[in-house]
């Protein structure tokens, strides 16, 4: 499976933006999905993830009740939307893609990662 993030971009503080993940190679259904992010400095962290059916998902308290995760599973695509944005969401984001229907928070669960995409959020 290939992942290509794409939607990254500067935005202001309490800016939206709306990051997209396509999967290629074999379909989304048989995977849950995942964002993870990474900031300069720091460990990559878990954002958010969807089980293969779209029917769970899970949230970092972080971002929760700002972030959103939704799939289309006919375009083969997960979705990020952001809102209220922080200057500490800055991050390169990386979408993720675990051979499970569930929904997993772990890294290590995750079998096939894109290569990011950058989000710079000003204050």
């Amino acid at each position: 499976v290939q992942l290509q993030a794409s939607g990254g971009g500067l935005v202001q503080a309490g800016g939206s933006l709306r990051l997209s993940c396509a999967a290629s190679g074999r379909s989304m259904i048989y995977f849950g999905m995942g964002w993870f992010r990474q900031a300069p400095g720091k460990e990559r962290e878990f954002v958010t993830a969807i089980s293969s059916s779209g029917g769970s998902t899970i949230y970092a308290d972080s971002v929760k009740g700002r972030f959103t995760i939704s799939r289309d599973n006919a375009k083969n695509t997960v979705y990020l939307q952001m809102d209220s944005l922080k200057p500490e969401d800055t991050a390169i984001y990386y979408c993720a893609a675990a051979s499970t229907v569930l929904v997993r928070r772990h890294s290590v669960s995750y079998n096939y990662w894109g290569q990011g995409t950058l989000v710079t959020v000003s204050s």
